[in-house]
């Protein structure tokens, strides 16, 4: 039974149409600067206004120890162990209440937040596993409907949730330095993060929740750290904390080095993105550029 939490504040946003908008940044980008990047580990279940309210504590938390870009996991709306109806009776369109309230959220804090909903509005009465980026300015930065969906060790995501559509790399720019969005089974699929570094990306974030079992945290790691690697890039991963997720989640730099990560338990994590040591590993390894092949759609 989730603890009682206090009412989430009505908010009121205006934007765009989020199906009109881009899922990449278009505008010219101002110079990149250092900046603080936190991930958030808690545990949502059912209730989607205790969820919103419990990461509401996290986002303050995080911004108040100077977080300029705050990443929640997959299903950080609502979250099951098993994916069945309830899911879909739960989800709500990118203009419901609780995107809503994820916008006020980064405008109330002055961040950009990125979180896991569940999207109504797909064919067949099934959803959209979705994560939503939203601006200081409540606007949507980027959105980003799951590509790869869990249908493996012993789950099937795909009798509930659609994948998306293949579209131009997810990406969204904070202080001049570049975001790119995948989900949780994504990280399985390297050519998903490669297209996002290809289009510019500096740090790939991957909200998830990650399933526990045997190897999994080790499976995890290392694939958070090879990503990095591969594309010379930082990645900031935020999962659930258990028993609904496996937990540690983790800010990898570069070269893969573990900037900061949790346990089990809920919290946050920061770690400063740094653009200069970006470019430093990218002239030492020049590897982005010295790549032969692309990255393409199967038929």
């Amino acid at each position: 039974m989730q603890p009682q939490q206090p009412p989430v504040p009505p908010v009121t946003v205006t934007a765009a149409d989020p199906a009109a908008r881009p899922t990449s940044s278009s505008d010219a980008s101002p110079p990149a600067k250092a900046l603080d990047v936190a991930v958030v580990q808690f545990d949502p279940y059912t209730d989607k206004d205790a969820n919103l309210a419990m990461l509401r504590e996290h986002v303050r938390a995080a911004a108040e120890r100077g977080a300029r870009v705050v990443v929640a996991p997959e299903y950080s709306m609502f979250a099951v162990t098993r994916l069945d109806q309830r899911v879909i009776d739960a989800a709500e369109p990118l203009t419901g209440r609780y995107v809503t309230g994820l916008r006020g959220l980064a405008a109330e804090f002055g961040v950009h937040l990125v979180a896991g909903v569940v999207e109504a509005g797909g064919p067949s009465g099934l959803v959209y596993n979705t994560l939503v980026a939203a601006a200081p300015d409540a606007e949507f930065a980027a959105v980003y409907r799951k590509v790869h969906l869990y249908d493996a060790f012993g789950f099937r995501e795909s009798d509930i949730v659609l994948p998306g559509p293949i579209t131009e790399p997810a990406t969204f720019t904070a202080d001049g330095v570049v975001f790119g969005l995948q989900t949780c089974f994504d990280l399985r699929f390297p050519e998903g993060f490669r297209r996002l570094a290809a289009a510019g990306a500096q740090v790939l974030l991957l909200p998830a929740q990650w399933i526990p079992g045997p190897d999994k945290v080790e499976q995890w790691s290392t694939l958070l750290r090879a990503r990095a690697i591969e594309n010379t890039a930082y990645v900031a991963a935020a999962d659930h904390a258990a028993p609904r997720g496996a937990g540690w989640s983790m800010i990898v730099d570069p070269t893969g080095m573990v900037l900061a990560e949790l346990g089990e338990g809920t919290g946050f994590a920061t770690a400063r993105i740094e653009p200069d040591h970006l470019d430093k590993v990218r002239a030492t390894n020049p590897s982005l550029n010295l790549r032969r092949f692309g990255v393409g759609e199967l038929d």
